[in-house]
């Protein structure tokens, strides 16, 4: 048995669930790898034959990081579900709260639950170990005491707004129950500038956030790096002059294809949301890139696989037509099922249902499609880093950190266009039939709830999360799951101690606490177990 290592992030460590993932070593390198998610959790179950807005009170209390995200794309599925009309205010405020619940999550995420990875010994030989250690320390860290304690300012919008953060329902079909004030405008604004000038800014960027959004090219991040030592001494530069040494740049490529739902309505075009109407509407665009062409999103085209899965049966269904009929993991294990995940898969045209990656990295390719809306985010940088360099842990990390200063002038704008004088809220008719869609994108990927209702209460509800389709097993042609893929040519250079597949791992920020196993291919022995945190 080899060092076991909890590592505990206290309030901000909101853990849910366990992630197993056990892989097989050949000479020290990674050949095979399965996710095992080990926690039913059934809010399905729980929902069905309920009223139709029970989803608005428990899906935000699937997670406990990203609620805000869930009752987003739960309000808009019966949005979709009632043709419910938006007033822009309240499209406005829906996307202010979810941005800004997303805006919390980057320092935290980065600084509580990854760079904490580079002050292990393993890295004392690099030439900024002894720097990494003086900013990123936990508690203690001149970067990580002040970036954590300042996380907590987007979220106060979203309480002003909301009313609490987090586990709100304050989105309902038709809008938003309440309506800001002059007041909470101003002091919403004033909380974004706290997080701006005590973290974005001095301690991430070195520069302004308008500087660095500037930034359109891999070989633009390189000039910006080397422009003058602010740039090149800040937590940003530091991140990536560190990884290019490490090797972060080399390992965990994954599948090198993404899913975009897409997210934040523009108010003018889609105060009437519809299901087809919703890829137009979006500021976040939406697509499917499958590693040279983009397609656009179709949430027709989506099947959770479960022959995997500790669920009965096997074979593959559209979320509409989805089943969640759980068995005991050891009848499972029998049938050769080895997760409580399922396995999304997309109808790439031309490649047939394959497993692709979501998150940050996913939606910042996304942005490079030209030809839409103008209220539509144009931004080629991360298409170009995709080409110049490849997919790979910091790839991965630097697509979510480059969202920090792009959301936070997004929420700034959006605060600015508010009408205090107009509709927060226009009643819907509820109809007692009805089927709707409703997708966002959560700070970890493509989020989307499928409802349909039966008699005016829920006859089915599917829930499909960016975890699921991140750490889902094999589907049933024998495909990865993306973190699988990811891990597979990992090489491992202390067994006792496998860091490598913990960073990789929680590249993806899944919402579980990861356990990664090592066992030698030719004996078949565990030699090594690490434990690792993640934020839900």
């Amino acid at each position: 048995m080899g060092q076991v290592v909890q590592l505990d992030v206290g309030a901000v460590g909101r853990v849910e669930g366990d992630l197993d993932v056990r892989v097989t070593l050949d000479d020290g390198v990674v050949v095979d790898a399965w996710t095992e998610a080990s926690m039913f959790r059934g809010f399905e179950i729980i929902l069905k034959g309920k009223d139709p807005q029970a989803g608005l009170i428990v899906t935000p209390r699937i997670c406990g990081i990203c609620g805000g995200s869930h009752l987003y794309k739960a309000c808009y599925a019966l949005d979709t579900a009632w043709a419910t009309e938006v007033p822009p205010n309240a499209t406005l405020i829906r996307n202010i709260a979810q941005a800004c619940e997303t805006l919390q999550s980057i320092p935290r995420y980065y600084y509580a639950l990854f760079a904490i990875d580079f002050v292990n010994k393993a890295y004392a030989k690099t030439s900024m170990f002894d720097e990494l250690v003086k900013r990123n320390s936990p508690f203690v860290g001149t970067s990580y005491e002040p970036a954590v304690q300042v996380s907590a300012k987007p979220v106060e919008v979203y309480a002003l707004l909301g009313g609490q953060w987090p586990h709100s329902s304050f989105m309902v079909p038709g809008g938003v129950m309440c309506a800001p004030t002059l007041s909470d405008v101003t002091r919403s604004l004033a909380l974004l500038e706290y997080w701006r000038t005590n973290w974005l800014e001095p301690i991430w960027l070195g520069c302004s956030a308008e500087r660095w959004m500037e930034n359109k090219s891999w070989d633009d991040v390189m000039a910006w790096l080397d422009e003058n030592e602010s740039h090149r001494n800040s937590d940003c530069g530091l991140f990536i002059r560190f990884c290019q040494e490490a090797g972060l740049d080399k390992i965990g490529r994954g599948p090198g294809k993404y899913i975009t739902g897409g997210t934040y309505y523009d108010p003018e075009h889609y105060t009437h949301p519809t299901i087809d109407g919703r890829n137009a509407a979006v500021i976040q665009q939406s697509g499917i890139f499958d590693g040279k062409n983009f397609h656009p999103f179709d949430q027709s085209r989506i099947r959770e696989d479960h022959t995997n899965s500790f669920f009965r049966g096997s074979g593959a269904l559209h979320p509409f037509d989805g089943v969640t009929d759980p068995i005991d993991p050891a009848e499972g294990k029998r049938e050769n099922k080895y997760s409580w995940a399922k396995s999304p898969r997309y109808d790439v045209p031309g490649m047939g249902y394959i497993p692709l990656e979501t998150g940050p990295l996913a939606r910042q390719i996304s942005s490079a499609q030209t030809g839409g809306g103008a209220w539509q985010d144009t931004d080629p940088l991360f298409l170009d880093v995709f080409n110049k360099i490849g997919p790979s842990v910091f790839t991965r990390l630097l697509a979510r950190m480059h969202e920090a200063p792009k959301y936070y002038l997004r929420v700034k704008d959006w605060l600015g266009q508010l009408d205090l004088k107009e509709k927060f809220y226009i009643k819907p008719q509820e109809l007692p039939d009805a089927q709707g869609f409703g997708g966002t994108e959560s700070a970890r990927g493509t989020l989307c709830d499928w409802i349909r209702i039966e008699n005016g209460k829920i006859a089915n509800y599917q829930v499909v999360t960016p975890t699921a389709w991140n750490i889902g097993p094999r589907d049933g042609k024998g495909n990865r799951g993306p973190i699988e893929e990811a891990l597979v040519g990992t090489p491992v250079k202390n067994n006792d101690d496998p860091l490598e597949l913990g960073i990789i791992a929680r590249s993806y920020d899944s919402c579980l606490v990861c356990t990664v196993h090592a066992y030698d291919a030719k004996t078949h022995k565990e030699i090594a177990r690490y434990r690792t945190g993640a934020l839900v």
